[in-house]
């Protein structure tokens, strides 16, 4: 016997269903029982009384009998008015009155227990009275109670029936149970063989319209995303570990190449050359550790930040290699981490320069409940086809690989991962000319004010 907490699901439920059955069996069975004995106790007294009359019927009409009828487990005594045995059955002979009579002038009829002559039985006991010229004479008479479970053979075919249910319930809702559980088995089976490098197993989909269904193509789909976000990462590393190599090859290449011929290299453009592949190097190294932590969900502290003024700080700050344009609507408050939309916004602006021919176009405004951020150059613009998979880690188009070699292919990536913690989008939209990014994310409503709650 396991215990409970241990059993299985279909152990249990089989439990349950055996015990519930048992217990409806036996409350059946108590309910026919009692039934069946009233309906016993019933005709026993009606028995009992209609041999009665027949006593008193020939007691008036031709006197008092010298003995009375018997019959197994049957009793009788007749008295006269002064209490006197006149009568009675042979097993009674002798023995007091079954019946107290005294302030009794009608008939009475019982069930009672440990007779006088019968210890031990329980009996029905009629007391009736005759009324005749001298007086009213009393005839007790007394008949074998019913016992409790009525008839024995009534009693087994009761107890058999009802252990037959019970185990018929319990296979039947064990079988029932194994069958419904059957799919679980086999899902969880072909889970046990999905391993970190074998992604491809889905489990079987049932046929039948019901939850094991959908938990199936639930697990399905979360397989779907696993792998997606495995074979993601997997692409991501040996993305990573290319452009890694690049500028490390570039650097051994260059000091071996100083190093075989010293006397004739030029030590300070080995020098500027090795900064610049090392200045490659950690800006890849700090776009890896940034989409590192977006994948992750680590963000900063959100506040309120006030769009218009960061972005003006920025381009304040930063030096010009284009005209820039600026439409800054003041006031524009959001929610969210500065270093992060700083950062989002560089990237744009790193972005519209490389490929600006002479002019950016930086537009901050309110639209419904959304605070847009733009950043529009006058280059060659990107194709519909094209404007999602820029956003993909380490996509660079032909046009940047001209505009800038050495460029990570993961600053517009970040910049989408920034706008999403922000419950925001990042896109590209339909422009005259050039490409133009558009970043929406939720205006932060001011708090009503408090001045007339302040003394």
């Amino acid at each position: 016997m396991c215990v409970w907490h241990r059993c299985t699901i279909r152990t249990r439920l089989t439990v349950v269903a055996g015990s519930g059955m048992a217990l409806i069996c036996a409350a059946a069975t108590v309910l026919v029982l009692i039934a069946v004995r009233g309906r016993a106790m019933e005709f026993r007294k009606a028995t009992l009384i209609a041999n009665a009359l027949k006593t008193v019927e020939r007691t008036v009409i031709k006197g008092p009998p010298s003995a009375l009828p018997e019959a197994p487990g049957k009793a009788a005594q007749l008295f006269n008015p002064t209490g006197k045995l006149v009568s009675s059955t042979r097993n009674m002979a002798g023995t007091p009155p079954m019946v107290n009579v005294a302030g009794s002038d009608t008939y009475t009829i019982y069930e009672t227990c440990d007779l006088p002559g019968f210890p031990g039985d329980c009996k029905v006991v009629l007391n009736q009275p005759i009324h005749m010229a001298n007086g009213t004479w009393w005839l007790h008479a007394a008949a074998p109670a019913p016992s409790w479970y009525g008839d024995f053979g009534l009693l087994a075919s009761l107890v058999g029936g009802s252990l037959l249910l019970v185990t018929v319930t319990a296979f039947g809702a064990y079988w029932i149970v194994s069958k419904t559980l059957e799919p679980v088995g086999a899902i969880s089976g072909k889970l046990a063989q999905i391993t970190a490098s074998d992604l491809g197993h889905r489990v079987p989909v049932p046929n039948y319209e019901d939850e094991l269904k959908d938990l199936a193509e639930t697990a399905n789909r979360t397989l779907d995303r696993a792998q997606a976000a495995v074979e993601q990462q997997l692409r991501f590393a040996s993305d990573a570990s290319h452009d890694l190599r690049s500028p490390l090859t570039a650097i051994r290449a260059r000091i071996e190449e100083a190093l075989m011929y010293p006397e004739e290299a030029d030590w300070p453009h080995t020098a500027a050359a090795l900064l610049h592949s090392v200045e490659c190097l950690q800006e890849l190294v700090t776009d890896l550790l940034q989409i590192a932590r977006l994948d992750a969900g680590i963000c900063g502290r959100h506040d309120p930040v006030n769009l218009t003024s960061l972005v003006r700080c920025e381009l304040d700050r930063r030096p010009r290699t284009a005209a820039v344009v600026r439409h800054l609507t003041p006031g524009v408050m959001v929610n969210g981490e500065r270093i992060g939309l700083t950062r989002l916004l560089n990237n744009l602006l790193d972005n519209a320069e490389r490929h600006a021919a002479s002019t950016i176009t930086v537009t901050v405004a309110r639209e419904g409940d959304a605070a847009v951020l733009e950043v529009r150059d006058d280059g060659e613009g990107i194709a519909p086809d094209q404007r999602e998979v820029v956003f993909q880690r380490f996509t660079r188009l032909a046009a940047s690989r001209r505009k800038d070699a050495g460029g990570t292919g993961l600053g517009l990536s970040i910049a989408r991962q920034i706008a999403e913690t922000h419950r925001g989008t990042l896109t590209i939209e339909d422009s005259t000319r050039g490409a133009r990014f558009v970043l929406r994310v939720p205006l932060l409503h001011a708090p009503p004010s408090r001045s007339r709650h302040r003394r």
